[in-house]
């Protein structure tokens, strides 16, 4: 169990689906190109640990592998309007930026998108890498739960959390042995 010391916590917006994944042990990477939004226009990694808020915009199931297309019913059941469950904590293990399509391909099966949904990613802002944020993810123990503001809301990547939240008990998802396991399978992809 890990103990997070935050004094200014930073949360990065995520598709719910994509979020239990990572809670799942089901996958240990994001791939982010900025928000729309977003005051850079690309996305520019702010801090090496944050909390995951779940968003729930732009989730489409026929962006998702077949056998993950169910959990985007269940975090859409889940979701509400007024609060945000914040459950899921990260720290980089390493940032893989992507240019091309064939370095794309060698990761499709270590996530949970279609190849339609990362070749999207990729395309968008062409001039902009794509981010593969390789994660050690960690549990909420006892998950927090936010008011929801507007300053949380539009599609960008980050929000600076403006509640003050206590030091959460935090418990590593996949033990370092497995994470290990999967990060190997990342460097074998990719080389």
């Amino acid at each position: 169990m890990m103990t997070l010391n935050n004094r200014q916590p930073v949360a990065l917006k995520e598709w719910a689906v994509s979020v239990k994944a990572l809670l799942d042990g089901d996958q240990i990477i994001v791939m982010r190109k900025g928000g729309i939004i977003e005051e850079t226009r690309d996305f520019q990694l702010i801090s090496p640990s944050f909390y995951f808020m779940p968003a729930y915009e732009h989730q489409k199931k026929h962006l998702l592998k077949e056998s993950f297309a169910d959990a985007l019913d269940e975090t859409l059941a889940a979701a509400t309007i007024e609060t945000v469950k914040l459950e899921a904590y990260a720290e980089v293990v390493q940032d893989i930026e992507v240019t091309d399509q064939e370095t794309l391909d060698r990761l499709r099966d270590l996530h949970i998108w279609t190849d339609t949904f990362a070749e999207e990613r990729l395309r968008w802002k062409k001039t902009k890498p794509l981010h593969v944020l390789v994660l050690r993810v960690y549990r909420v123990a006892e998950p927090i739960e936010i008011s929801m503001r507007p300053a949380y809301n539009g599609c960008k990547s980050w929000v600076r959390l403006e509640e003050q939240i206590d030091t959460p008990h935090l418990i590593q998802v996949l033990d370092e042995e497995k994470l290990q396991a999967e990060i190997l399978k990342i460097k074998q992809a990719l080389e």
